[in-house]
């Protein structure tokens, strides 16, 4: 500067007593900038980490084998679902309502389809959603409970409990797979159109139809046939 003159301006300061700052460099033409995620943008302006995923399933779909791969891992994925919804479904066992037939802990496996052609009859095991009377009488609020149990008598059936036996049409039945004889009176009842009784085999531990009344078979969800675990108690359920 000229002798006396003023000093020059410092770099990154304003004019005007604005107060200068250093240049930021996103604020250059063609700079990228900060997206509210924290992401930069690429190219196609997505966030980086987008791209780069992108990129990844296109270089990993552009192999032949890798193609195959997916597309059988799809084909498993969607038959397992068909099965899971129309054909046979898991369950597993949470109290001691059905002992000793199941105990808990037990996994079963719960078919769907021989309703169509075979009626539920009596001594099938079934997985059901229950009544409202049962909700009204438990602490349960949710519909989406299941029950299981084993059907004791069919629609038309006249039921009865008298002096530890159970008899359906005046006749006693045979039961060996219930724990021990229920010590309740019930009935004489008969079962109404579309529904069936269900007991459980623990007579004396089980909240069933001899409390909250008749199964509606829309309600019922499969007959169990299967024990898959524990491996030691594998095997078809008893009737």
């Amino acid at each position: 500067p000229p002798p006396g003159g003023p000093p020059p301006p410092r770099p990154g300061r304003g004019l005007g007593g604005g107060g200068g700052r250093r240049p930021d460099p996103r604020e250059r033409p063609g700079a990228p900038l900060l997206r509210a995620h924290g992401g930069r943008n690429g190219g196609d302006g997505l966030p980086v980490w987008v791209e780069n995923a992108r990129n990844a399933v296109q270089a990993y779909f552009a192999d032949t084998e890798n193609r195959r791969e997916a597309r059988g891992l799809l084909a498993s994925v969607a038959v397992a679902l068909l099965v899971r919804v129309f054909l046979i479904e898991p369950r597993y066992i949470p109290s001691l309502s059905m002992y000793p037939t199941f105990d808990i802990g037990d996994q079963l496996a719960v078919e769907k389809v021989t309703h169509w052609k075979r009626p539920y009859q009596r001594r099938d095991v079934v997985v059901f959603r229950p009544p409202p009377a049962y909700y009204e009488l438990t602490a349960d609020s949710g519909r989406k409970s299941a029950l299981i149990k084993r059907v004791v008598a069919v629609e038309g059936d006249e039921v009865q409990v008298r002096r530890g036996k159970l008899y359906v049409n005046g006749e006693a039945r045979e039961e060996p797979y219930i724990n021990e004889r229920p010590n309740y009176e019930f009935g004489p009842v008969v079962v109404p159109k579309g529904s069936l009784l269900v007991l459980g085999d623990n007579r004396n531990r089980s909240l069933d139809s001899h409390v909250w009344g008749f199964v509606s078979t829309r309600n019922v969800v499969g007959r169990a046939v299967f024990i898959y675990w524990p491996v030691w108690r594998a095997g078809l359920v008893p009737s």
